[in-house]
């Protein structure tokens, strides 16, 4: 399937989800939606998975029969379901239930069976507990079948997820039900519910143009990014994740080259964006080995996996990437200015996080990997608490490039955000100023960023480039006379240069205009004496 194709299918479910959601909030709708489209891509893979395993004892139903082959199947082979199911939660690593499948959902659906909603209700709760171990479990824990946001009555509301599901399958039946063209076709989805959610759209969602810039930066090579792609990198880190799709952008860019990943480590706060997060990588056609997610606050560190004391048994990521919550209010605690992770640089202070975010990836960031983090101008000047963190880090040489981006290009936010590059082992002891503030394509709502822009900022972080009035190498003897301030107007301005003017030029052709104007008049004035007309 092309790209048009995959994107016309994203655009499909989208008209379905804008034309029948009605009154009800897009976030809340959000969550159903991607539910649904979850669910079918989960049968889709169980069923096929299904045919191989039992080859030619799988049931083949007449076109106008109701019911489902694995359903028949189970009737007619009662005594051999605790076995086959075992092996297929070996093969594909969970178990649907045959009136749990879509197939079948879509067909209640399309009969208006008023034992829908109990059936999905049954679904859900039997793929987040029983269908393999703990992969799966909670997932749909935000998703309320029962809210009168979909009817008044259990009737009334089974009435409106027939139609709902019905609507889906009709939209989905034309395309193919591959893992990227469903995950694409998430994808999709999550960007346009948060292009509707405003504000809120931050918890989950980074713009994809944006997306590209950090992951191709973390995939190049560390130490000499001109010499292209890593091969491998064997775990990543997203400490404050959304929906994935950063940690999937990254996925992309290393694999499309021919490189892997080994695993994908990502951290959520937020219950329903976590759960967003996971169906993504499954999606994707991630198996839950190639992923772990975690849900829980990053600034306390609940994550056992991130708390090993011993620097021996630490965590180290080849790549770290992260959208972090702006400015965000924390409360450290009397212990946290002993915290590992903040320990030598000291503590962000309680009006804005952004540091405390950057020191917690920086802390977990292998010696040979790279960060990339997007935050607020203000990390660049803000004084106090967050200017002695930063001049530590650059007496320490672990900036590598700050990059200035174009106002707008967030839903949640209209402020120009930066990205900060950051190394624990590198070679150039200058830093790197690109500023594309300026280079954009504007839109009416949302400003984006082309292709040509987006391939700019990465050529030029490659290569090092110094451009005009774009990026500049900077010493740090520099950025130390200015008092460790690296607001990028400093170091790189976009005005052109003001004209010089000289005077005494000006004033002699001033002189000489004048000398032909009165030439030309004289001239004009004989014409108009021969003429017996008035003179000028």
């Amino acid at each position: 399937m092309t790209q048009k194709d995959q994107l016309q299918l994203g655009k499909t479910l989208w008209d379905i989800a804008d034309n029948l959601r009605g009154a009800m909030n897009a976030d809340d709708f959000r969550d159903y939606m991607l539910s649904f489209l979850f669910l079918r891509y989960l049968s889709y893979n169980y069923e096929e998975s299904v045919k191989k395993e039992l080859g030619s004892d799988f049931p083949v139903l007449a076109e106008d029969d109701e019911r489902t082959a694995l359903g028949v199947w189970y009737e007619e082979n009662a005594e051999d379901i605790s076995e086959f199911e075992k092996q297929m939660r070996r093969k594909v690593h969970y178990v649907i239930k045959p009136e749990h499948l879509w197939s079948n959902i879509t067909e209640l659906a399309r009969r208006q069976d008023v034992d829908l909603l109990q059936t999905l209700e049954e679904g859900f709760k039997y793929i987040e507990n029983e269908s393999f171990e703990s992969a799966f479990q909670g997932l749909f824990s935000e998703i309320n079948l029962n809210s009168e946001k979909l009817g008044r009555t259990a009737t009334e509301r089974n009435k409106k997820l027939c139609t709902i599901i019905q609507k889906i399958s009709e939209g989905i039946a034309d395309f193919s039900a591959d893992s990227d063209t469903l995950g694409d076709a998430y994808e999709y989805l999550i960007g346009q519910f948060a292009a509707g959610s405003g504000k809120k759209a931050g918890e989950f969602y980074t713009p994809q143009q944006i997306s590209t810039i950090l992951s191709e930066i973390v995939t190049l090579d560390s130490q000499d990014p001109t010499s292209g792609k890593k091969k491998k990198l064997d775990k990543v880190l997203d400490f404050a994740c959304g929906s994935g799709s950063l940690l999937l952008n990254v996925r992309t860019r290393i694999t499309e080259e021919g490189g892997s990943i080994g695993k994908i480590f990502g951290q959520e706060k937020n219950i329903t964006t976590y759960n967003l997060a996971r169906m993504n990588m499954l999606l994707h056609g991630m198996k839950d080995t190639e992923f772990e997610i975690y849900h829980g606050d990053t600034l306390l560190n609940q994550w056992d996996l991130l708390n090993e004391m011993n620097p021996s048994k630490k965590m180290e990521f080849d790549a770290i990437v992260a959208n972090p919550p702006f400015s965000l209010r924390w409360e450290p605690n009397d212990t946290m200015a002993d915290d590992f992770r903040f320990k030598s640089y000291g503590l962000a202070p309680k009006s804005a996080a952004d540091f405390s975010f950057l020191l917690h990836g920086f802390h977990f960031l292998g010696k040979e990997g790279t960060m990339a983090i997007i935050l607020p101008h203000g990390v660049l000047f803000r004084g106090g608490a967050e200017e002695r963190i930063r001049t530590k880090l650059l007496k320490d040489n672990h900036i590598d490039t700050v990059i200035g981006l174009p106002s707008n290009l967030f839903y949640s936010t209209g402020i120009p955000v930066c990205i900060l590059v950051l190394k624990k082992c590198k070679k150039q002891d200058d830093v790197l100023f690109i500023n594309a503030s300026d280079h954009f394509e504007k839109g009416k709502r949302q400003n984006s960023l082309t292709e040509d822009n987006i391939e700019s900022i990465v050529e030029t972080y490659k290569y090092r480039n110094e451009i005009e009035r774009y990026s500049r190498r900077v010493s740090i003897e520099e950025i130390e006379k200015n008092g460790y301030n690296l607001n990028i107007s400093r170091y790189v301005s976009t005005a052109e240069d003001e004209i010089q003017i000289d005077l005494k030029e000006v004033n002699v052709k001033l002189v000489e205009i004048n000398k032909t104007i009165e030439t030309a008049t004289a001239e004009h004035n004989t014409f108009l004496r021969e003429l017996g007309l008035p003179l000028i």
